[in-house]
C-alpha cells in the first residue's frame, strides 16, 4: 500500500496545510492487482503468493482494465482519484499496460484529478520504467526490509538468490530520476530485534517516507493461511507483542530526537493523528473497515487486500458494479464489525480511541477473561502508546498554539532528556 506525507514542516501540524497523499479516508478504495498474486520474488513470509493458481496466467484483460477504471472513477464523489497498482509485483506488467491505463483514465475522469501509485519490489525497475514513472508523476512505493542482511533473510528470488542489491538498484535509480517514492519495510522475527540499525538503514539511504508493517500470520494444517474465522498456528516469521512494543519505542526515540520534520514514519503519523481524534493515514487504527477493497486480475472483488478468501469475495465487475459491492450489506457489515465486535478489555481501554482494536486479520487472541477478538498485538502497542504518550499530548497541543516548528523541536528535545 501506499502513503506519503507531503510536508516540509513538522508531521503537517503547524503552519502547513496537511497534503498528506493516501489512499485511506473516508472516500472509497479499490487497489488493483494487474498480474494477481504473480512475482518475481519468493519471499518466505509473503501472503499473496499463496492467492495464484498453478498453471494459470494472472493477467488483467483490456475489457476488465476499462470496467475496473470506468467504474472506479464513477463510484467516487470526491475530485481526486487514486489508483493503486499492486501485487503479486505489479511491474510484471509492461510499461504499454499503464499507459494504456492512464488512456482509460483520461477517458473517463470527467474533470476529477488522477493519482496514480505503484507499489514494487523494485527489483525490475530500469531507466525507462523511471522515466514513464517520473514524466506521469507517479508515486512509488518500494518494499525493502532494511541493510543487506536483514532484507536478504527472507526476501529472495524464485532461484532463492539474494534481491537486496537489485532493489538498491532500483532505489538509486529513482533517486536519479528524482522519482517520489516511500519505503514499505517489514518487521519479522529477525531484524524486529535490530530497531536502530534497521531505522538507521532507511535514513542512510535517504528514504523520507517509511511505512512498518509487522508480520502476524498463521497457517492452517494444510500450510494455507488462516483466516481471522479459521484456527492456525503463527508462522515462525510472525513478531510477538513484546517485540514489536520494543521495536516502535526505540525506533521513536531515534527519530524525536534527531528526525522530526524531517522522516516521516507512518505510525507515528497516524498516532498523532489518532491523539487530535482525526482519522489516519493508516487503514489499521481507522475507527471502521470496509472502505478500502482489492481487485483481482480476472475482476473479482474482495473486502479487503488482507481478506481476499471465499467468504469475503462481494462479486465480479463483470456482473456486479464496484458502487453496488463496496456498499453491499455484506461489506458494510465488515466494516463496522471493526468497531462493533471489540471486546470489554478494548472498550475499558484509554487507548481504544487510538488504535481502534488494530487490523481485524489479527483479532484472534483472548483477553485477560478469556473473551476472543483481542488483536494479537495488543500488548506491544499499548507499550508503545504509554511510552509515546507525552510526546503525542504536548505535540497535540502545539495544534491549538500553532507553534513554529523550531521552537517545537526545542521544546520535544527537552522532553526527551
Amino acid at each position: 500500500m501506499f502513503w506519503q506525507s507531503d510536508t516540509d514542516s513538522y508531521l503537517c501540524i503547524m503552519n502547513q496545510e496537511n497534503s498528506t497523499a493516501t489512499p485511506f479516508g473516508s472516500v472509497m478504495y479499490i487497489m488493483a492487482k494487474p498480474a494477481g498474486a504473480a512475482c518475481n520474488l519468493r519471499c518466505q513470509y509473503c501472503y499473496y503468493l499463496e492467492k495464484g493458481e498453478e498453471g494459470v496466467r494472472q493477467l488483467m484483460s483490456d475489457a476488465t482494465l476499462e470496467e475496473y477504471i470506468r467504474q472506479y472513477i464513477a463510484a467516487q464523489t470526491v475530485p481526486e482519484v487514486c489508483f493503486t497498482w499492486h501485487g503479486g509485483e505489479a511491474m510484471l506488467r509492461p510499461i504499454s499496460f499503464y499507459e494504456r491505463a492512464m488512456e482509460l483514465q483520461r477517458r473517463y475522469a470527467g474533470g476529477r484529478r488522477i493519482i496514480n501509485c505503484l507499489q514494487t519490489n523494485g527489483t525490475l525497475l530500469t531507466p525507462q520504467w523511471c522515466q514513464f514513472l517520473k514524466n506521469n508523476g507517479w508515486l512509488v512505493g518500494i518494499s525493502i526490509d532494511g541493510p543487506k542482511d536483514f532484507h536478504d533473510e527472507y526476501r529472495l528470488n524464485a532461484k532463492g538468490q539474494p534481491t537486496h542489491d537489485s532493489v538498491m538498484r532500483g532505489i538509486r535509480l529513482l533517486q536519479s530520476y528524482g522519482v517520489e517514492w516511500n519505503a514499505m519495510a517489514v518487521i519479522n522475527d529477525y531484524n524486529v530485534d535490530y530497531p536502530e540499525e534497521f531505522y538507521d538503514f532507511f535514513c542512510h539511504i535517504g528514504a523520507k517516507y517509511i511505512q512498518f508493517t509487522p508480520i502476524v500470520e498463521r497457517r492452517k494444517p494444510d500450510g494455507r493461511l488462516a483466516s481471522v474465522n479459521e484456527p492456525g498456528e503463527l508462522t515462525e516469521h510472525s513478531v510477538t507483542p513484546e517485540k514489536w512494543g520494543n521495536f516502535l519505542i526505540r525506533v521513536f526515540n531515534r527519530w524525536i530526537r534527531r528526525d522530526v520534520g524531517r522522516v516521516f514514519v507512518q505510525i507515528f503519523d497516524a498516532t498523532l493523528a489518532r491523539w487530535v481524534n482525526e482519522e489516519p493515514g493508516i487503514c489499521t487504527m481507522a475507527t471502521y473497515c470496509g472502505h478500502a477493497g482489492v481487485i483481482e486480475h480476472n475482476g473479482d472483488v474482495y473486502s479487503c487486500d488482507h481478506f481476499v478468501f471465499p467468504e469475503y469475495k462481494l462479486g465480479n465487475i463483470s456482473t456486479r458494479t464496484i458502487a453496488e459491492m463496496m456498499i453491499d450489506p455484506r461489506q458494510l457489515k465488515f466494516g463496522a464489525a471493526k468497531r462493533g465486535t471489540l471486546p470489554q478489555q478494548c472498550k475499558e481501554c484509554r487507548y481504544t480511541l487510538i488504535c481502534n482494536g488494530e487490523c481485524p486479520k489479527n483479532r484472534f487472541a483472548t483477553t485477560d477473561t478469556g473473551e476472543t477478538g483481542l488483536n494479537y498485538l495488543c500488548k506491544g502497542y499499548r507499550m508503545y502508546f504509554e511510552h509515546v504518550a507525552p510526546y503525542m499530548n504536548f505535540m497535540a497541543k502545539q495544534l491549538e498554539q500553532k507553534l513554529p516548528p523550531a521552537e517545537v523541536m526545542h521544546h520535544i528535545d527537552e522532553l526527551g532528556k
